[in-house]
């Protein structure tokens, strides 16, 4: 996996999806981010990526950083920031080659996100993806470390907190893609207990908002 080709070929695709909006389409509310639109979003994927470049970046990715990224691009069309962006995309490539690969996981992220605003899928089956999925998954890991083994079932993709999977006290079962934006925060509480299969959840609820609270209404993308 090249995360370098991993990020730019994310780009293409976001830049793709994004290229055509029309006016309502931007203006959809993001699901995932539901304080932000579609253009919101895509302001704050541009504005991060401008900001690294820039050498301003807090450590922890602060509400107010991200959202500075959007009040800077307030009112600016679609065209404009994927211009702005255009023009990023190759500082970007050399940051990354020098520094690390870090901003990979941000637009792999709100990749879906967007596409769950926009009802478009794709970019699911990719090495970035499935990359960030085994990191984030190992996140989870270490947070319900205490807790008895968990395993989440994907199907061909299993993973299982510790210890053979047939020993875990709990089994979440869904498709691969969906537990993969469940380690990132992107899934309900109600759809982790939907999928259940084994044991109880609850004590795991806190482990999967890896990200941040996890959302109050079912996603999907």
């Amino acid at each position: 996996m090249d995360p370098i080709e991993e990020w730019t070929n994310a780009q293409h695709r976001v830049t793709g999806l994004t290229g055509d909006l029309s006016s309502g389409e931007a203006a959809e509310t993001v699901p995932a981010c539901p304080e932000w639109t579609v253009r919101d979003l895509l302001a704050h994927m541009i504005g991060l990526n401008a900001d690294v470049l820039a050498g301003d970046e807090p450590d922890d990715h602060n509400e107010a950083w991200t959202q500075r990224q959007v009040d800077r691009r307030a009112n600016r069309p679609v065209v404009e920031l994927l211009e702005e962006w255009a023009g990023l995309v190759e500082p970007m490539r050399r940051w990354m080659r020098e520094h690390t690969s870090r901003p990979l996981a941000d637009i792999l992220i709100h990749e879906q996100d967007l596409r769950g605003a926009l009802r478009v899928p794709g970019g699911r089956a990719t090495p970035g993806l499935a990359s960030l999925r085994d990191d984030f998954a190992g996140r989870f890991g270490a947070a319900v470390a205490d807790e008895p083994p968990i395993l989440l079932d994907g199907g061909i993709w299993r993973w299982v907190s510790r210890g053979p999977a047939e020993d875990a006290a709990t089994v979440v079962r869904a498709d691969e893609f969906e537990l993969t934006r469940a380690v990132m925060s992107r899934r309900s509480a109600a759809q982790l207990r939907w999928w259940t299969a084994k044991g109880d959840v609850e004590p795991y609820l806190a482990g999967f908002a890896t990200l941040g609270d996890l959302p109050d209404r079912d996603l999907e993308e």
